[in-house]
Order: C-alpha cells, then sequence, then structure tokens
C-alpha cells in the first residue's frame, strides 16, 4: 500500500512549546501540578505524570509550589486564584489562545456583544469566554446556530484557535445582518487551517484515511470529520493497537494526519502499523 503523510502532521507551535515547557518544569521541580492536562493527548500526559507532573482539575486542589497552565489556558478567574495563592507558575498557554482571550477582553470593554465560534464546553473556550467581562457574549458552534443571535448595534467576532475557517466566515456573514457595526478579528491559528487543507487534499487521494489524535482533541475531530466528508473511509484512532486489518481491504493508499496533540512517535507507531499490515 502506499501511504501519503501530512507534511504538518502531529504537533504544532503552540503545542511543541507548552510539551517542551512541561518536562523542563518537571525537571527542575519535586513535584508540579498541571491545571488540567497540558494537551490533549492522553498518552503524552501519561508520560508527564510518570515524571512527576499531576494534573488537577481545580485551584484549590493544588497544593503549595508550582503550576502550569495548560496550552487551552484557563479562566481570569482561575488565574486570579493562582496569583491570590502565589503559585510560582509556568505559563504554557499558547500565543494564539492568548491573543484570542486578549481581543475578547477588547471587544468587550469597548461595547461589542462578542460573538465566539466554537465549542461551549471546550476548556479553550470557557477560558477566552472569561475575558469578555461584559457576559454579553453569544457562542455558536454552527452557521445555523448564530441565525438564533439577536440584533445588536455593535458585534464583535472571534473564533476558538482550531475551528474550521470556512465555518467563521458563514458566521460572519450572519452577523453582517444582524448588527450596525460589525468588528473581526480572525483567531484562527494558522496551524489550523494548514492541517485542515492538507486533511481536505490527502482524502481526496487516499482509499482509506487514519486521523490519529486523542479522542478528546477538538482539532483531531474537526480532521476526521473533514476527512470523512471527503472519504466516508475515514478512522480516528489515538493509537496503532486500535488498527484493523478489515479497514484495509481494497486498499491501494493510505492517507495519514494527526492532530496539533499527537506526539511524533505515536504517528511513527501507526505507519509502522500500515506497514505490517500492508506485508
Amino acid at each position: 500500500m502506499n501511504i501519503l503523510l501530512a507534511r504538518s502532521a502531529g504537533f504544532c507551535f503552540g503545542v511543541k512549546r507548552a510539551t517542551r515547557m512541561a518536562f523542563e518544569a518537571a525537571e527542575s521541580h519535586d513535584g508540579i501540578c498541571s491545571l488540567g492536562p497540558i494537551i490533549h493527548s492522553p498518552q503524552l500526559v501519561k508520560k508527564l505524570e510518570e515524571k512527576g507532573v499531576v494534573v488537577v482539575d481545580r485551584v484549590n486542589e493544588i497544593p503549595e509550589g508550582a503550576v502550569i497552565i495548560r496550552s487551552h489556558g484557563v479562566t481570569s478567574g482561575e488565574l486570579k486564584e493562582i496569583n491570590d495563592r502565589h503559585l510560582e507558575v509556568v505559563d504554557a498557554t499558547c500565543p494564539f489562545v492568548k491573543s484570542a482571550q486578549d481581543h475578547a477582553a477588547l471587544l468587550s470593554r469597548e461595547g461589542y456583544a462578542v460573538v465566539l465560534v466554537g465549542e461551549r464546553e471546550h476548556p479553550e473556550v470557557q477560558g477566552i469566554l472569561s475575558y469578555a467581562e461584559s457576559g454579553d457574549v453569544f457562542v455558536v458552534g454552527a452557521a445555523a446556530e448564530a441565525e438564533a443571535i439577536s440584533r445588536r448595534k455593535r458585534l464583535g467576532l472571534i473564533a476558538q484557535t482550531t475551528q474550521s475557517f470556512e465555518t467563521f466566515r458563514q458566521v460572519a456573514a450572519i452577523c453582517l445582518d444582524k448588527c450596525q457595526e460589525l468588528r473581526i478579528f480572525n483567531t484562527i491559528c494558522d496551524a489550523t487551517s494548514v492541517r485542515q487543507d492538507e486533511a481536505q487534499e490527502i482524502a481526496h487521494r487516499s482509499d482509506l484515511v487514519l486521523v490519529i489524535g486523542g479522542f478528546n482533541s477538538a482539532n483531531t475531530s474537526r480532521l476526521a470529520q473533514i476527512c470523512a466528508d471527503i472519504q466516508p473511509r475515514t478512522q480516528h484512532i489515538e493509537t496503532a493497537e486500535q488498527l484493523r486489518k478489515e479497514w484495509f481491504e481494497g486498499v491501494e493508499t493510505v492517507g495519514i494526519t494527526a492532530g496539533a496533540s499527537t506526539p511524533r512517535w505515536l504517528i511513527d507507531e501507526v505507519i509502522l502499523g500500515v506497514q505490517k499490515i500492508s506485508n
């Protein structure tokens, strides 16, 4: 079988930075916590746990000492709690996420109702929302949801960094009819757009597409959906152990891509697994 691997498959800049900071912090501290998983890769989080990085869900669960802020960032309230306790902070928040937080705060201060294109329950979205201090915020996950936005004089539009640009564009078009003034900040990370474009190209050229990454990873799940819309024979997996021989029946070309939180060693293991099945 021919294997097509997406050029940008795997870690993006923000994730590389966050994981490097987390492993360095583990080496330099005798025990340290991460407020939420550092990235959405259970396998990498396990490796960090083996290095002494304990994942906690709430600030009050952090013992005295140091805390790592995950790549998705934290809410403004959580950050205040951390600062009030005078904890040492290793801030691994992705700079693109931080930019979205700053734009939410700016729009809110300047009197715009904020429209955030994203998944309401995702930790990155929860963090961004917390910086829109006016509280006049709409979260929409799809263009159809934007139709329910009530008319406002001024709307400000931003996005979760891993959102689809096409969805963002569609929501922007709807918002134009909902207000007198629309201010847009495209806060979608460039790495997201590149990975989505590559996924579409590979899906068109493949008989089977494997998308590697955490099942709890929003950007990986979105890649899987993009591929499935083009090539129904798309499988979202986390590890090589999840490969099934029956998927490869009649397959000549296998396309492989991976989410921005997927370590390279997991990708290499899947490629090896595909080669074994092929042989």
